[in-house]
């Protein structure tokens, strides 16, 4: 199956290659440059209709939090509005609201729209940073992204918590930078874990999406007093979320961040090379987590 169809569906040639593109920039539309079999972890992530069960119109609410031991902590939101389009005999069209102020970074609308783009956003900008903190190449993440879902991928069954109601999902959970030969200018960053939990009993399909890079339990690593993964006491569950912030595997929560406020960080030198970390500083602990909240019904 053509994987840019999967997120364009049957848009107009003008329209899909456009979506396409922004697909690439995800690195996950790209097929490998030889044939292999999709991988379940694929099937799941990208040739699934992850909007089938949604009533448009609708806005789908998700909590995104950071908790990071270098830069301030943060809670925001991302909104996906689903509605129907008056043409192409009504098809979904969905408009992705990700982040707010100056972290806001929206994807163009998708016309004729299958799989949820929240996992494009989410991978998009997970991309971005990982080029900006390390000085890397956008191309070299989204390869590694892509060849850990086709070939490394892990594939879990548990139970979620949403809307008061426990759910059966799927958790799939990759470490791209980990067994790569060429990882030696990342070397701080090639314990991240991804993780994407998925389930076709919640809206959009998508329950929860999560970085997390634990440089913390290093022998030797030196931690900065801030917030840190499964440290500091679980902020309040919000509606659509598990007890612990997290779906229910045993996974600790990501902390207790405040919208605006943050624990003091210590930052990295200015001087410092991009993915390095000068003796004596505090190994990079980074733990990125968006959680569907709420299904918003349009105001009448």
């Amino acid at each position: 199956m053509n994987r840019c169809r999967l997120v364009a569906g049957a848009a107009p040639a003008r329209r899909a290659a456009g979506l396409c593109a922004a697909a690439a920039l995800a690195a996950l539309a790209l097929a490998p440059a030889h044939a292999q079999p999709v991988s379940p972890a694929e099937v799941l992530l990208f040739e699934t209709d992850h909007l089938a069960r949604v009533k448009a119109p609708a806005t789908l609410v998700y909590e995104f939090r950071k908790v990071s031991n270098v830069e301030p902590a943060f809670t925001d939101n991302v909104q996906l509005e689903v509605s129907r389009s008056k043409g192409d005999n009504g098809a979904l069209h969905a408009e992705l609201r990700f982040l707010s102020g100056e972290r806001k970074h929206d994807l163009p609308g998708i016309d004729d729209v299958h799989g949820n783009p929240v996992l494009l956003g989410f991978l998009e900008r997970d991309i971005a940073e990982m080029k900006r903190l390390t000085g890397g190449s956008s191309g070299y993440f989204r390869k590694r992204i892509r060849l850990a879902l086709a070939e490394g991928a892990q594939v879990t069954s548990q139970r979620i918590t949403y809307q008061g109601k426990t759910l059966d999902a799927k958790a799939i959970r990759i470490q791209p930078y980990l067994d790569d030969p060429l990882h030696a200018r990342f070397e701080h960053y090639v314990r991240k874990t991804y993780t994407f939990v998925m389930s076709d009993a919640v809206p959009g399909g998508v329950y929860q999406l999560r970085t997390s890079l634990a440089n913390a339990s290093l022998p030797g690593a030196v931690v900065a007093r801030t917030a840190l993964p499964g440290t500091a006491a679980p902020g309040k569950a919000g509606s659509g979320t598990a007890t612990s912030g997290m779906a229910t595997s045993g996974t600790p929560a990501a902390g207790a961040a405040r919208t605006g406020t943050a624990a003091p960080a210590t930052a990295m030198p200015a001087a410092a090379a991009p993915g390095t970390t000068p003796p004596g500083a505090a190994l990079p602990v980074i733990d990125e987590t968006l959680t569907l909240v709420k299904v918003a019904e349009p105001k009448r």
